[in-house]
């Protein structure tokens, strides 16, 4: 983590105490968050993390307090005072009250609290893991995205102990999900296949909408469709996505070699890329850097 973080519209040291035992939302994991790419200076795909974050918070009742635009403007204080131009970023709304153990003097319905980092090193591809019922698909609160992260980070903790990178979450029908931190895809001939929403459980990732939505390569179709874990095997090539990785290839399920088909996974890593350069061009925020 980077020296400064932002609280509640003002930079301060990372050291400093700035919660206390009291609010709600840090002892519950009673918030929602959102994971960005600080690219050039831009926050890429600002407005999609934008909305999901308001989506999300609306269905766990956490207040929202900042608009669109005055949530940007104090995250690029941040950026600005970490010099973080090209990192990672991770924001946070937590609700402040509720329940018997409430803290008295509470002052805020919410604490909005960013931080940065350096970008990581994910490598050439991973290696994954099965989580049996790592997903309830039924589940009002599928595919939101909130602070009680603590399940994620101990599947993630349990697939490193034995070896692998990440693991794949299996909803309640045994129908591949997602990873604990990354959406999956699938190559299969020309079509890329991934599990939709609702009947998977999966969260919607900004680069799995940005891979549905806007990138377009002749030949190759990208659509939703249910896979269990015998199909995925089966795939000329699997991939990972998020916001952090952009595409990544996956090399092992379960110590078991996939196929290693990349030309259509080389096209959309180009495209996306593409993509990704032609967002921060047209940002407003690259213009301001380069001035």
């Amino acid at each position: 983590m980077h020296g400064r973080l932002l609280h509640n519209g003002t930079l301060h040291e990372t050291s400093e105490p700035l919660i206390s035992p009291g609010q709600t939302g840090f002892m519950n994991g009673w918030g929602v968050f959102s994971t960005i790419r600080v690219y050039n200076g831009v926050l890429f795909e600002y407005r999609r993390h934008y909305k999901r974050m308001k989506r999300d918070a609306e269905l766990m009742h956490v207040p929202f307090p900042l608009s669109a635009e005055d949530l940007e403007g104090e995250l690029f204080k941040l950026v600005d005072a970490n010099a973080a131009f090209n990192a990672t970023l991770r924001v946070a709304i937590v609700r402040n009250y509720g329940g018997a153990f409430e803290g008295a003097g509470i002052r805020t319905k919410a604490d909005v609290v960013a931080f940065t980092t350096d970008l990581a090193d994910w490598g050439q591809g991973v290696k994954l893991s099965y989580v049996e019922n790592g997903r309830h698909a039924g589940s009002p609160f599928a595919g939101t995205k909130v602070t009680s992260w603590s399940e994620n980070l101990t599947m993630n903790e349990q697939a490193h102990e034995k070896g692998f990178d990440e693991a794949i979450l299996l909803n309640e029908h045994g129908q591949v999900s997602e990873c604990t931190s990354a959406n999956i895809f699938a190559v299969q001939g020309t079509q890329v296949l991934t599990p939709p929403l609702k009947s998977s459980g999966c969260l919607a990732g900004v680069t799995r909408a940005i891979l549905l939505e806007e990138i377009h390569v002749p030949g190759i179709d990208i659509v939703e469709r249910d896979l269990m874990p015998q199909q995925l095997e089966a795939s000329d090539q699997v991939f990972i996505t998020s916001t952090t990785r952009d595409l990544l290839p996956v090399f092992e399920i379960e110590r078991r070699g996939l196929g290693q088909n990349r030309d259509v996974l080389g096209n959309l890593q180009r495209a996306f890329h593409a993509y990704q350069l032609q967002y921060v061009d047209s940002h407003p925020r690259q213009e301001a850097l380069t001035t």
